[in-house]
This record gives structure tokens, sequence and C-alpha cells, in this order.
């Protein structure tokens, strides 16, 4: 059974294959990272609809791979992605530790409280990054409130906590989970009975794939371009917008609908329960994926694109399931132009002869075939030995440049909700290492990938 590869799509996509060659982790795991922090960002805002039914655009995730396989790696280069559009979104809305339905209720509560007075008013979102959701789940195992409240808060619905003095209710919850697990602890704790329960069918769960070390892991994460993001963000966040699908996208979203049915008629039942809201899943992550863009309407290409991630997230719950552990991910080593650019990167855009060359295994008369590579003899002194330098000639990034920003989005630009702190901000989290992503495939056949 061959594994599908999703589509990375929009800005965030991206932005995600230029950091892709420079990450020691699947650039899966990013991208699903960064989805789930884009959907908590805009949660308060934007909804999705079908049949006239709204509902949040919420977008929960687990990265499921072996210690030391890429998951934390994959979630601070989504906060590289993420960060400078979302403004202080995620320094002020992230929080962990979330171990019953009490504490879950109070977070919401106090920080609804906290903002209620603020120049946007009211503020729900939140992003609760697991990074150890084993120590969660163990511990959650005594709170039966849990579970039901982790439904609610997905579905959306009004939360309530009457274990404190003054009761403390929570109207459209916009709260995201984002969470890391082994194979072996999600199979010990993530059972079939609350999966059919639909406590943790909620979650998207994603298999990491293995990547070879880096030929050198000190090179940074190359900066990138915010401003396509940030407009969209604006644009998210100015005032409440309801997604829809276009005509296009119909027969499409039919095919989506009846995908989930066919695919629970053939798998056991313990398998079966894990994907019963696949079109959910799929109409929720297209509505980030067109919000991304600024567009209120979902697009054949844009569902087609979620439809690929979610067809990825069921054939991952399939193999965790059956106890299969992380694929294994054939990644293109970089080029000899891509090693010689990131040495020259590392020192500050001018390296000499000796920082290069023995680290690109080529010689200097190869490097200097390369384009947009200058080459320079300097002499220390006037006794001094000469050196060669190489420089960059350029940016000659192949990445296609954003396009411009509506006029919808320019005015609103200034809208974007930057919720001053109010609690501390968490320090920032190290550059993450760097990986290569395999091309996206294209699959016209929706049920190929289990059928």
């Amino acid at each position: 059974m061959s594994t599908p590869t999703p589509v990375l799509y929009g800005p965030i996509g991206r932005s995600v294959r230029k950091i892709s060659p420079y990450l020691e982790t699947d650039a899966l795991g990013v991208y699903v990272a960064a989805l789930s922090m884009w959907s908590a960002a805009i949660g308060g805002t934007v909804k999705v609809s079908s049949r006239g039914n709204a509902r949040p655009v919420l977008l929960w995730s687990a990265l499921v791979a072996g210690t030391g396989r890429g998951k934390g790696t994959a979630l601070r280069a989504a906060h590289h992605v993420l960060d400078k559009a979302l403004g202080r979104f995620l320094a002020t809305h992230t929080t962990s530790g979330i171990t019953s339905g009490a504490s879950m209720v109070n977070h919401l509560w106090d920080q609804q409280e906290a903002t209620a007075e603020t120049e946007h008013g009211r503020d729900v979102r939140a992003l609760v990054c697991e990074e150890e959701w084993s120590e969660v789940l163990r511990r959650v195992k005594r709170d039966p409130s849990f579970t039901t409240k982790l439904r609610a808060a997905w579905d959306g619905a009004t939360l309530r906590n009457t274990t404190k003095e003054v009761a403390q209710e929570v109207r459209d919850p916009a709260m995201v989970l984002h969470c890391h697990v082994t194979p072996s602890d999600w199979a010990k704790y993530v059972g079939e009975s609350e999966a059919a329960g639909g406590s943790y069918n909620r979650i998207l769960p994603f298999l990491l794939g293995s990547v070879p070390m880096l030929d050198d892991d000190r090179v940074s994460l190359p900066e990138l371009d915010s401003r396509e993001l940030s407009d969209a963000y604006g644009w998210a966040t100015a005032r409440a917008r309801v997604i829809t699908l276009s005509e296009d996208a119909r027969p499409l979203w039919r095919i989506v609908r009846r995908y989930a049915r066919i695919l629970g008629e053939t798998l056991p039942e313990g398998q079966a329960v894990f994907i019963e809201r696949t079109a959910e899943q799929t109409l929720r992550g297209a509505a980030c994926l067109a919000a991304s863009e600024c567009s209120e309407t979902i697009t054949e290409e844009i569902l087609s694109a979620a439809f690929t991630l979610v067809r990825r997230s069921v054939q991952d719950t399939v193999r965790i399931t059956k106890g299969a552990t992380s694929p294994k991910v054939k990644r293109q080593p970089l080029s000899l132009e891509d090693k010689v650019r990131a040495r020259i990167a590392m020192h500050g855009g001018r390296a000499t002869s000796s920082q290069v060359l023995p680290y690109v295994g080529a010689t200097a008369a190869e490097v200097k075939e390369l384009p947009g590579i200058v080459v320079t003899v300097e002499r220390a002194g006037k006794t001094g030995r000469p050196a060669t330098v190489f420089s960059l000639r350029g940016d000659t990034s192949g990445d296609a440049a954003p396009q411009p920003a509506r006029t919808e989005r320019e005015e609103n630009r200034a809208t974007v909700v930057r919720l001053d702190a109010y609690r501390p901000a968490p320090e920032q989290a190290p550059v993450p290492k760097p990986m290569k992503q395999p091309e996206p495939l294209a699959d016209s056949n929706p049920f190929r990938a289990l059928l």
C-alpha cells in the first residue's frame, strides 16, 4: 500500500517547501503543525458552512513518531513559518498541560475575562501544544469530564465549569489541540472505546517519516516573506466570515462525503471509528487554506489539496492501529549549489575556500562554475597569502513571488488583531535543525489510497 503525499498548498505550503531543505524532519509535520496554528489564529472569526450549517474551522492534529524523530523540530519550524505573520498570537495564546475538563474551561474562562475590556473585545482562542501528550493522557484517565469537554471544544459548543464558586461559561470556544506522541503510546492510550465515543477521532494523526541527516546541521533557516500571510490574517480577523463551497467543488465534495462511508464498510470496527469525520476534517482544512488566500470560497483545487492531507491521515491512522511504525522518506540530497549557498550564508555572505570546499565535496574550479557565485582573491596585507573568497551575486530564490494583496486586504490590514500580552510571553524555541521534502504527487482517484 503506497503512502500518499499531500499537496502542500498556498502560502503556508510555499513557506514550508522553502525551509524544508534545511530541516531534519518530515516537511509534512511542519505543514500540519502550521495549519493547526493557523486554524487557531483565525478560529475566533472564521467559520465554514455546508448546507447552511456554519461551524468552526478548528483543525486538531497529532504528530506520531518515535523519540528523536523530528516532532519538536517540526513544531519549531512551523513557528518560524507563522510567528511574524500572526503578530503576538502565538506568544499570548499558546498553552499546555491541560489535564482535566475543569482546567480546560478555566483556562479559556481566564482568557475571556482578561480580554473582555480590550480594544478587540472578548477572545477565547487558544492553541494547546502538548509535546509530551502521553503524560497528559495518563492523567486524564482519572477525569471522566475531560473527553466530554474535549468533544464540545472541537464542536465549538458552549463549555461550562460548575466546580468553581462562580460558574464559568465560555461560548463559541476556539481551542485547537496539537500534540506529539509515539506510535506505542497512541495504541496504549487512544483506544477503540475512546474513539468510538468521538473523543479522539476528532484529531488527525500523521506518521512522520524518517529523513537522513544533513551534511551540516548548523545552517540557519532562511528568512521568509510573511506579508502574504500577514495580510490574510488581517483579512480573516477583521470581521466574522463564513467560507462556503464553490459550485465547481461540489462534485468532489460528494466524493469526499462517500469516501469515509465506503472505507468504514471495508475496515475493521477498531479502525473505522477513527475515520468517521473525514468529510468534516476535509472541509475544515479547505476553509483554512481558502482563508490563507483571503477567499470566502473553497474551490475544487483547494478542496482537493485538503483531501490529499486528510487521506494521508486516514492511511496513517490505519498504519498506527495496525502497530506500524513511521514510514521511510527518501530525501534527495542537496545540490552542490544549495550546499555552497548554505555555507556562504552561514558565514555572513562571504566565505573563504577553506570554509566551503571541505564541506561541499567539490573543487574551487567546480564552485567557480556555479551561477550566482562571485569569486574574488584577497590578500591580507602586502605579504599575506592570497585567499579565495566566495560570495553570492544576489538572491535567486526560485520561490514564486506572492500575489499582490487584494484591495480588501489592504483596507483591513490595520485591523489585524494584535492582542497585548496579558501573560508573560514564553521564551523563543531554538532554531530547528535543517530536511528535504518529496514533491507532491497528483492522484485523481480519491479512493486509491486505501481501496
